[in-house]
């Protein structure tokens, strides 16, 4: 590779291909040109959501997800279309879980019902940055460390022991307050903050002092909150693919949607509840997956004598696709079906 030619060179089907910056340039361009029209469209006239502009707009986004999807295939072939689905399918049902946290906040900040959309949308925009700090550090790692997969393997083994764990507890109330990190404590303890929500303002000035908003608070909360979650989802998605520039638009994509997929399921989430065995099913089957794509890179003297271990085939891209989309659709499925059973149940009792 040339020194002065710019390429990002990625390997998909046994193959070489250069993504060229122009790749790079364009996704950013689509990523600005949807949080634009967010700002001008939805944020700019502050309004709470109706269920059909929700769901009109989160099909949209879906729709976009897969028309880029295509654009991917007819440039770099139907292997890399198929990481990044792979990828944007797996980062979107780990979205989800993030929405019960969003839900918690929302209410512990006590935010107005029609400024959440602007709380949110900073809030991604704030948790796109990090993630690709995340993202490019997890590729470097990758590329000079292989045995951080046996890391990322089994920390995802491990959040799929806690999500099943947590399906099988029964709820505490404890469990649904929300607990500010010490960052946002930090903040709040350092910086002036005012009484109250001004309007939609995150800064407010006030008889010569500048003070900050709880709505600041919450965009901060939010925003810095999606770290935890990228901890699972980074390792989780670089299982299916280690190309950076798939990791980030698939985490891009179902990042963005997530501010419209709020309002088209707050309130609905509660009979998803088997959501967290489903996620359970995908981070371990993920887990497993990237424990074996570590001895098939194996470098560790006291793993096998240093020597590669390819007794166990790894599963293929689409393989991994199929057992995703499957996961997911018994989930929502049976989910369905128990919240009617206990609707009719409750209406026999009663």
């Amino acid at each position: 590779m040339a020194g002065g030619d710019l390429r990002y060179q990625f390997r998909t089907g046994g193959e070489y291909v250069d993504v060229h910056i122009l790749g790079w340039i364009g996704l950013a361009a689509i990523i600005l040109t949807l949080i634009a029209i967010d700002i001008v469209g939805h944020v700019r006239t502050p309004h709470e959501p109706t269920m059909k502009e929700a769901a009109i707009w989160s099909v949209a986004y879906i729709a976009m997800a897969l028309v880029f999807s295509g654009i991917v295939w007819f440039v770099w072939g139907g292997g890399f279309a198929q990481q990044y689905l792979s990828g944007y399918i797996t980062e979107k049902a780990l979205s989800i879980d993030n929405l019960f946290v969003f839900v918690i906040m929302m209410s512990s900040f006590k935010v107005p019902r029609k400024y959440q959309q602007e709380v949110l949308l900073a809030g991604i925009v704030i948790a796109l940055i990090l993630r690709l700090i995340f993202i490019l550090a997890g590729a470097a790692l990758i590329n000079n460390f292989s045995w951080v997969f046996y890391f990322f393997g089994a920390w995802l083994l491990w959040t799929a022991f806690s999500q099943a764990r947590e399906g099988v507890e029964e709820p505490d109330d404890e469990d649904e307050e929300y607990r500010p990190s010490g960052f946002v404590k930090l903040v709040a303890r350092v910086i002036p903050m005012t009484d109250g929500f001004v309007g939609g303002k995150v800064i407010h000035r006030h008889a010569g002092r500048t003070m900050i908003t709880p709505m600041m608070l919450c965009i901060i909360a939010i925003g810095t909150a999606d770290v935890m979650f990228a901890v699972d989802s980074i390792p989780a998605i670089y299982s299916l693919t280690i190309e950076p520039f798939l990791v980030f638009s698939a985490n891009a994509f179902s990042l963005l949607g997530l501010r419209q997929l709020y309002f088209l399921i707050d309130g609905l989430l509660d009979r998803l509840v088997y959501l967290h065995y489903g996620l359970a099913v995908i981070l371990g089957f993920i887990g497993f997956k990237l424990i074996v794509h570590a001895l098939h890179t194996n470098e560790l003297w006291f793993i096998n004598g240093g020597k590669k271990w390819e007794t166990i085939p790894e599963a293929s891209v689409k393989v991994s696709l199929a057992v995703i989309v499957t996961t997911i659709t018994v989930t929502v499925i049976a989910s369905v079906l128990k919240s009617r059973a206990d609707v009719r149940r409750a209406e026999v009792s009663s």
